[in-house]
């Protein structure tokens, strides 16, 4: 266990990370935080808490971060509980308010509320069976001669590849190719895209033929896929957007990730084995490609039986307070909804 000042100091490194993702110091310290000592004296305790391995350095003359024993600490010993506001509750009430016979639906919802109430990723395990339908198509420009299509299907399960691009295709055509593909294709499944349709989009989209290919080859194969347990993705381009996954190599894993359900549902399968919310840091993922990400999940269910999990997805400077109380509240109105459908008597 840590002395009071150990803790005070921990507790101010940890909410200034959270605050800007920028390494912390102990001048910084002293003068946010107010703990009534010299930096001098802030100076000798970061010392001892990086000896202790509860903080470390990035790299030569900066600050401090949190390290996965240090976020530990605070979610454990350190992390004041926190309630929604009254308009995020509400928000969250009027989710559910709307008659929905379709689980599907319900967890979409789910997902999209998560997302939207934190800016990370959202994690929504079922039981799901049946093709998709397209929802979103992004085309981004990662490098010179490089793009990447992420394709996103109703069912919130996202798919990517990465390409080659001539030269002449810039950032601007690749935003060209997805406003028309989001617009011609939204809500059709594989059976729905007519010849005339592709024939409308190519076209239009003549310039940038070869990179239409490419991207209409990701949809075909996005919404043929079928399969058991199901994940829903809610706010995926959230996580994409923290200053961590700005690193196109942390990218790559990261997509590449989201497209192994059965990875993300073996990450989420104790949630069971505990009561409440379960916030699991780095390398508790046990996944080496999960080492910079944390997630906080709990398990819904219906009249008392386990139905799936949700779970928010972010790196691991996430603000664990809050993304605590989202799950929380989130999770309980959940299960209530769901064993009203199971039911059979709707919402």
């Amino acid at each position: 266990m840590l002395d009071a000042r150990k803790r005070n100091v921990l507790l101010a490194i940890v909410k200034d990370y959270v605050a800007t993702a920028e390494p912390v110091g102990s001048r910084t310290i002293a003068r946010k935080y107010k703990l009534g000592v010299s930096p001098a004296t802030i100076r000798n305790e970061m010392a001892d808490l990086e000896e202790m391995g509860f903080i470390e350095q990035p790299h030569t003359s900066a600050g401090r971060v949190p390290s996965d024993m240090g976020y530990r600490y605070y979610v454990d010993h350190l992390m004041k509980r926190e309630e929604l506001t009254a308009q995020e509750e509400k928000m969250v009430l009027n989710s559910y308010l709307t008659k929905v016979q379709d689980v599907g639906e319900v967890l979409r919802r789910t997902g999209n509320l998560l997302s939207q109430i934190t800016n990370y990723a959202a994690v929504v395990f079922t039981t799901h069976y049946g093709a998709s339908r397209f929802k979103h198509i992004q085309l981004i420009h990662i490098g010179p001669g490089q793009a990447v299509v992420v394709v996103i299907t109703d069912s919130s399960a996202v798919h990517h590849r990465f390409i080659e691009v001539p030269d002449t295709i810039g950032p601007g055509d690749l935003e060209t190719i997805s406003r028309v593909l989001n617009h011609k294709l939204q809500g059709r499944s594989v059976e729905n895209i007519r010849l005339t349709l592709i024939k409308e989009i190519y076209s239009e989209l003549a310039r940038q033929r070869h990179v239409l290919n490419m991207a209409m080859d990701l949809v075909r194969d996005s919404l043929t896929v079928q399969t058991g347990e199901k994940i829903y993705l809610g706010g995926f381009f959230n996580i994409l957007n923290q200053p961590e996954f700005h690193n196109v190599e942390r990218v790559k894993t990261l997509l590449s990730l989201l497209e192994q359900e059965n990875e993300l549902s073996t990450m989420m399968g104790d949630i069971f084995q505990t009561d409440g919310v379960t916030v699991r840091i780095g390398g508790e993922l046990e996944n080496e490609q999960m080492k910079n990400c944390s997630m906080v999940m709990a398990g819904y269910g219906a009249e008392g039986q386990p139905v799936g999990g949700i779970g928010l997805l972010g790196p691991t400077r996430m603000d664990y307070a809050r993304a605590f109380a989202v799950v929380e509240c989130i999770t309980s109105n959940l299960s209530l909804v769901m064993e009203r459908l199971l039911r059979g008597r709707g919402i």
